[in-house]
C-alpha cells in the first residue's frame, strides 16, 4: 500500500520539503503554492507521482515531472484554497462606506457568477471547479479542527431570521461568549440571525459587558439581514473590537448567498454544495449541539442529529441542548415528542437538556468534556 501524499500548503513547508528531500520528490501534493518564488530550488529536483493544484509553476517544471497531476485554477472566483477564508478575504473589495461595493467584492462576484451559471451547474468545467473548491475547503477545515479537542466543538442551530433586537439573539450571544472563554469552539452556519449571534458572542470573548452592550447597540440599528446597513454594522463591530485571541467557525454556502455571511466569524468555510455544508456541521460538532428557536431547517437538523446519536455513528452520543423552554414545549413542541420517543425506546443513547439557563448548558457541555477526558 502506497504512503499518503505529503501536503504542502505554504511557502515555509515548500522550502523545508525541497531542502530535506533528495533529487527525486515523490508523492507530494502542492496546494495553491507559488513555486516560481523558488524557481532555482524547485527546478533542482525531479517530481514523480505528485499533484499540483492551483499552483504557479516555473517554466520547465513539467519537463522534470513524471506521472504527475496538474490541476489549474478555473477562473478568478474558484481558486483552490490552502486555508479557510478570513472575513477580510471573503469580503475583499468591500467597504462599509460604499454599500454598492458588495456587488464587486469577492463574495459578491462569486455569488453573481454562481447564479449566472446556475445553482446546479450543467457546464462540466463549472461543476468541476466548484467541486475542487469545496474539496479544498474540506481539507482546510480538517486541518483547522485538528487543533481542537473534538469534545469542545459545539454547534449552534437556529433561525436565520432572528432579529438582532430579539431577546433570544442577545441570550445566544452571551452564552457563546461564555463558552468561547471556557475553551469551546463555537460553530454555526455562518449566516444571519442565531448564526450571527453565535459569532458575535465568540468575537466579543474576553471583553467586558459594557463593550458587549455597545456592540449589540451598533447592530440593533439594522435588526434583520434584509435591512439596509446589516452588513455595514457587522463590519463596524468587527473593526471597532478587533479579535486576536479567540476563534469561531462559520460554515455558510453560496446556495443561500442572499443571506450574507457574517464577518464576525474568524474562520469561514464557505461551500458551493449545501449538502456537504449541512451534514458537515452536525458531523463536526461532536461536543454537542445547542438548538435555539428556529423553523423548518432547525427541525430537520434536530432529527438528523438524533439519528446520529441513536446509532452512535461516531462511537458516542453528543448532547442535544434545547435553549428556550416555552418555544420547544409549546410553540414548536419538539421536546415532548423527543421525550416520548425516547421513553418508548424508539430513540436510544440521546443526551438531552431543555433549559433557559446558561449555567445548565455549560454544565452539560463540561460533563461531556470531563467524560471523555484522556489521562495525560
Amino acid at each position: 500500500m502506497k504512503e499518503s501524499y505529503k501536503q504542502i500548503k505554504d511557502d515555509s513547508q515548500l522550502v523545508q520539503a525541497l531542502h530535506q528531500e533528495c533529487e527525486d520528490i515523490r508523492r507530494y501534493a502542492f496546494q495553491s503554492i507559488n513555486l516560481t518564488a523558488e524557481t532555482e530550488l524547485v527546478l533542482s529536483h525531479t517530481y514523480k507521482d505528485c499533484i499540483f493544484i492551483g499552483c504557479q509553476l516555473p517554466m520547465g517544471l513539467k519537463k522534470k515531472s513524471k506521472d504527475c497531476l496538474f490541476l489549474p485554477d478555473m477562473g478568478e472566483t474558484f481558486r483552490y484554497r490552502n486555508h479557510l477564508y478570513t472575513p477580510e478575504e471573503l469580503y475583499e473589495g468591500y467597504s462599509p462606506a460604499n454599500k454598492s461595493s458588495y456587488e464587486t467584492c469577492f463574495d459578491g462576484r462569486v455569488y453573481k457568477h454562481f447564479l449566472k451559471k446556475g445553482k446546479r451547474a450543467s457546464d462540466v468545467k463549472e461543476s468541476l471547479a466548484r467541486s475542487l473548491h469545496d474539496h479544498s475547503i474540506s481539507d482546510c477545515l480538517h486541518d483547522f479542527l485538528s487543533n481542537y479537542n473534538e469534545h469542545r466543538l459545539v454547534g449552534i442551530m437556529g433561525g436565520h431570521s432572528l432579529s438582532r433586537t430579539d431577546i433570544a439573539y442577545w441570550q445566544t450571544a452571551h452564552l457563546c461568549k461564555r463558552l468561547t472563554e471556557k475553551g469551546f469552539l463555537m460553530i454555526s452556519g455562518g449566516g444571519p440571525g442565531a448564526m450571527e449571534a453565535t459569532h458575535l458572542g465568540a468575537w466579543m470573548a474576553g471583553r467586558n459587558e459594557i463593550e458587549m452592550m455597545d456592540a449589540l447597540h451598533i447592530l440593533s440599528t439594522a435588526p434583520k439581514y434584509t435591512d439596509e446597513g446589516w452588513l455595514e454594522t457587522a463590519w463596524r463591530v468587527h473593526d471597532r473590537f478587533p479579535q486576536k485571541k479567540y476563534q469561531s467557525l462559520g460554515i455558510p454556502t453560496w446556495l443561500y448567498g442572499h443571506e450574507p455571511s457574517t464577518p464576525l466569524a474568524t474562520h469561514i468555510a464557505k461551500y458551493f454544495d449545501n449538502s456537504i455544508r449541512e451534514d458537515g456541521i452536525l458531523t463536526i460538532a461532536k461536543g454537542g449541539i445547542i438548538y435555539t428557536p428556529g423553523s423548518a431547517g432547525t427541525l430537520q437538523e434536530i432529527f438528523q442529529e438524533a439519528v446520529q446519536n441513536h446509532y452512535l455513528t461516531f462511537g458516542y452520543a453528543s448532547p442535544m441542548i434545547f435553549l428556550g423552554t416555552d418555544f420547544w414545549t409549546k410553540e414548536v413542541p419538539v421536546w415532548p415528542l423527543i421525550m416520548d420517543l425516547t421513553e418508548k425506546g424508539i430513540y436510544k443513547n440521546l443526551i438531552l437538556c431543555l433549559s433557559d439557563k446558561e449555567e445548565d448548558v455549560q454544565r452539560v457541555l463540561m460533563e461531556q468534556v470531563s467524560k471523555h477526558q484522556q489521562p495525560k
